[in-house]
């Protein structure tokens, strides 16, 4: 069973990001506060998790918690200030959203640029050992794999309704035959050759 908290005495708000890796698309955060009694055997993190698990502990959580919000970096932001720092914008953000302001962050991960006068942990793995950080990866991941289906219907060649923009051999293939979209992450390695291709 994951931990209810860190610090008992204090509003503590997990949070976790869903997208780093991949090569299109927005880089989805969430930060999640939830009550001090809750329990669900089956929230985990949300890489351990089926997809039908996930979209039904969204539902949970959004039920349940105190607070909850999605934070959200595009992908020409992701270009301009490069991938660490948009994870940590859009962990910001979704902080930002918050109708409960938190005492405390958990955060995944073992780095965080500082949130304004709100201290941080940052947690390894985190998301397999809080509550709070769990559903913060639960909500930031179903809520990005949203958004790659709506692209996919909108550039279907690329596979996203399957790779949600990672980079597989098929969204490769499908880069260097049709070019990369308004959401490809420019500044990273799109075929995988070595070479950043910027001539699409």
């Amino acid at each position: 069973m994951l931990l209810s908290y860190l610090n008992e005495n204090l509003i503590e708000a997990g949070c976790d990001e869903a997208g780093r890796g991949c090569l299109a698309g927005a880089v989805y955060a969430a930060a999640v506060i939830l009550p001090k009694g809750f329990r669900n055997e089956l929230l985990n993190d949300s890489k351990q998790l089926t997809e039908k698990q996930r979209y039904a502990l969204r539902e949970v959580i959004q039920r349940e918690a105190v607070a909850w919000a999605v934070g959200v970096v595009t992908p020409e932001e992701i270009d301009k200030i490069n991938i660490l720092r948009a994870s940590f914008l859009a962990m910001h953000r979704a902080v930002d959203a918050l109708a409960v302001r938190p005492q405390h962050l958990l955060v995944d991960g073992n780095r965080f640029d500082k949130y304004p006068d709100i201290p941080h942990t940052t947690v390894v793995k985190g998301d397999g050992k809080f509550l709070s950080i769990a559903a913060a990866s639960v909500l930031a991941k179903t809520y990005r794999d949203d958004y790659m289906n709506r692209l996919h219907e909108e550039y279907p060649f690329y596979d996203w309704n399957h790779n949600k923009g990672y980079p597989t051999s098929k969204h490769r293939a499908a880069i260097a035959e049709h070019g990369a979209t308004p959401y490809h992450r420019m500044t990273f390695n799109l075929l995988g050759d070595g070479q950043l291709r910027l001539d699409f």
